[in-house]
């Protein structure tokens, strides 16, 4: 059986409103064609003045224009309304105008008698200033801003929805809320377009009141005098009251409504409701009050102008100004207050959470429990420390290191401490508490009973000295190390040798975010055509493996779009990178422009040479070196790079181009810290100093 799909009827408005509205509208239609009696035009020109001062409430307690996004068709009911009753109101007065000033219903003749005090010609001039307040001044400016608005609004719609595109792909938001900000900004263009064209009821209302009018004093007069026999003043007096009062009953609700579509339309950029927006901006300043205060006390004593009126303005304005301050300071000081229980709400939250317990810290030193009591009193200065090598690395490497949670930890030794790196124990070691390190490097040692001991950051030759022969050992010329500097200089070292780990997904994005607009783009060109933003971090992780600064991002993504669309692989771009950034690589190492080379003797070059399998095209695709040669060439470089090391010389191990990298791969296994660089990264003036070679 075939399935009948299902119709897409209309929804039925709730306890049948929608044949309400529709016979309401029908109804202000037979108004326009159907004679109605006094009584039922007084109803109706009350209820339009409710209506009116209803929508004024309405735009003036919104809390933006959208909230009230039916002002527009609102707006055209009530001009109808006000245009029904006038007709049916000048149907009566010229068909009963000869009956007195009663014969259009109690609202006219209350009109008439309250604003006109019993003279037309008050009533007529009232009526004509309301219609060019009405008309010139409201009408005019609220339809020129709707105008303005529906243009901006419009022009302004491809860049909003470009900006929702973008934070969509961004993940900022999801698509619920994409869809929910595309509602909105097709509401805003909808409805700044109709206030463009509903202001225009406003003005075609004031004009066709001021001629209804019209034809109501003159037609009436002609009706009263040639029809009914009056005379021609008593008609006069009779059908001028009637209309004027008809006219003012009429745009007194016109004048109320363009008031709301003026305060609709000239919100602006202001968020809440109307007094919200006005009163806290006209307030927000006590020095503007205090000014106005003392101009009002200056007006009051001048001569010739009332005393009261402005005293009493100027001492209103001058408590203000006083009172306000403190309002605010108050306001102010309860606002953070809140927002400090909720954050330690959030933080005991955090606490007791089981996710807490999955959050890891980046970088953490623990301290065992009789090495936390002896740095208890340099807590603070080893934060200030900890801090000062954050700056240093962020200067130094071009990156900012995660933030270094210190904390004790009862679950290792008493006299020890561990530096983990993503919650993995990378280092540690055993504080000799009451004790101070002199690095001897092999060479001279102190007169002073010690222990030797190796230093923990770098392996050098040590010794471990009382406290109480520091001075001793001042004077015999060495430097005694504090147990916060060891603790230090050995997290300084960790951090160092585990930078790749340490640069984040996050980081490159924020580093790229830095650069210039330029180079922004270069990065987008590159990470969109090229590579992903993860190979560009792999670029960046390899350097940083080999101690290498990104400070200058700009030179890396430069070096980086000359080779990545030729070469896919990482290591190749790294090596090109490398190159090109050998004056910053020699600079870094160099000393007094100096630079201590220890070069890789012929014959290991020639091995590393023929290690390297290459393909067809002439590509290296293999490093295949004769284990037994591995192992000697690593006892010679340990001897002979442990030697110099011993001196305390710093140098750099110089290599071919080609077999740089796997030269790198061996000597790190051995020797962490130590720069391998090959012959075409040795900068030009740059003077090299040679050592020595491994031969």
């Amino acid at each position: 059986m075939a399935q009948v799909p299902a119709l897409d009827l209309p929804k039925v408005s709730p306890r049948g409103r929608d044949i309400a509205f529709a016979i309401g509208i029908l109804t202000i239609l037979s108004i326009l064609f159907l004679p109605i009696p006094p009584a039922m035009i007084d109803i109706g020109l009350a209820f339009s003045i409710a209506f009116s001062v209803l929508i004024l409430m309405v735009s003036l307690w919104i809390k933006r224009p959208l909230d009230f996004s039916s002002f527009p068709t609102v707006l055209l009911i009530a001009t109808m309304v006000r245009l029904a009753l006038n007709i049916a109101t000048t149907r009566v007065i010229l068909s009963h105008g000869n009956e007195g000033h009663d014969a259009a219903g109690g609202v006219i003749a209350g009109f008439a008698s309250l604003v006109m005090s019993g003279d037309f010609v008050i009533g007529l001039i009232v009526f004509l200033i309301l219609i060019v307040v009405n008309f010139i001044v409201i009408t005019k400016g609220a339809t020129r801003i709707a105008e303005v608005g529906a243009r901006f609004t419009l022009d302004a719609i491809p860049g909003k929805q470009m900006s929702i595109d973008a934070d969509l792909s961004a993940g900022l938001i999801d698509e619920k809320e994409a869809q929910h900000r595309r509602r909105e900004l097709e509401q805003e263009s909808s409805f700044f377009g109709s206030m463009d064209g509903a202001s225009k009821f406003v003005r075609g209302d004031a004009i066709a009141g001021l001629i209804i009018t019209a034809i109501n004093i003159i037609g009436g007069i002609i009706i009263g005098y040639f029809r009914h026999g009056m005379e021609l003043s008593k008609a006069a007096d009779v059908f001028v009251k009637l209309s004027v009062g008809d006219g003012l009953v009429s745009q007194i609700p016109a004048l109320i409504v363009s008031l709301a579509a003026g305060l609709i339309v000239t919100r602006g950029g202001t968020s809440g409701s109307t007094d919200e927006a006005v009163i806290s901006q006209l307030s927000g300043y006590p020095r503007a009050l205090l000014v106005a205060a003392l101009l009002m006390f200056l007006l009051a004593v001048m001569p010739g102008l009332p005393f009261l009126p402005f005293t009493v303005l100027g001492g209103v304005m001058a408590l203000g100004s006083w009172v306000i301050p403190r309002r605010i300071e108050e306001a102010n000081r309860a606002r953070r207050e809140d927002e400090a229980k909720l954050a330690q709400q959030t933080r005991e939250q955090e606490k007791d959470s089981v996710k807490s317990v999955l959050k890891t810290a980046e970088v953490e030193l623990l301290l065992g429990k009789q090495v936390s009591t002896r740095l208890l009193g340099a807590h603070q200065e080893l934060a200030f420390r900890v801090g000062k090598m954050r700056k240093k690395f962020a200067a130094q490497y071009g990156f900012v290191v995660p933030e270094i949670k210190v904390s004790d930890d009862i679950a290792i030794p008493d006299k020890s401490y561990h530096i983990r790196i993503h919650g993995t124990t990378i280092a540690s070691n055993v504080v000799r508490v009451g004790e101070v390190l002199v690095v001897t490097g092999g060479g001279r040692k102190p007169s002073v009973p010690g222990d030797e001991i190796r230093e923990p950051a770098f392996g050098m030759p040590a010794v471990s000295v009382l406290e109480t022969f520091a001075d001793d050992l001042r004077r015999e010329g060495f430097h005694p190390i504090d147990n916060v500097s060891v603790v230090l200089t050995h997290l300084s070292e960790v951090i160092r040798n585990n930078l790749p780990q340490l640069l984040s997904y996050k980081d490159v994005k924020v580093l790229i975010d830095r650069l210039d607009p330029e180079y922004r783009k270069l990065a987008d060109e590159i990470c969109s055509s090229h590579m992903s933003y993860s190979g560009l971090q792999a670029v960046l992780k390899l350097l940083l493996a080999e101690r290498v600064s990104i400070r200058n991002l700009h030179l890396i993504l430069e070096a980086v779009a000359e080779l990545a669309p030729h070469v896919r692989k990482t290591e190749q771009i790294v090596e090109h990178v490398r190159i090109r950034m050998s004056q910053q690589i020699c600079g870094d190492l160099a000393e007094n422009g100096v630079l201590p080379v220890l070069r890789l003797g012929n014959r290991w070059d020639t091995v590393f040479h023929q290690a390297l399998k290459r393909d067809s095209k002439g590509e290296i695709v293999e490093f295949d070196i004769d284990p037994r040669q591995l192992e000697e060439f690593s006892e010679q470089a340990t001897r002979v790079i442990r030697e110099f090391l011993d001196r305390g010389t710093p140098f750099v191990l110089v290599t071919s181009p080609e077999s740089r990298s796997y030269v790198r791969m061996i000597i790190e296994r051995l020797f962490a810290t130590l720069p391998v660089l090959s012959h075409v990264e040795l900068a030009k003036g740059i003077e090299i100093k040679i050592l020595g070679s491994i031969s």
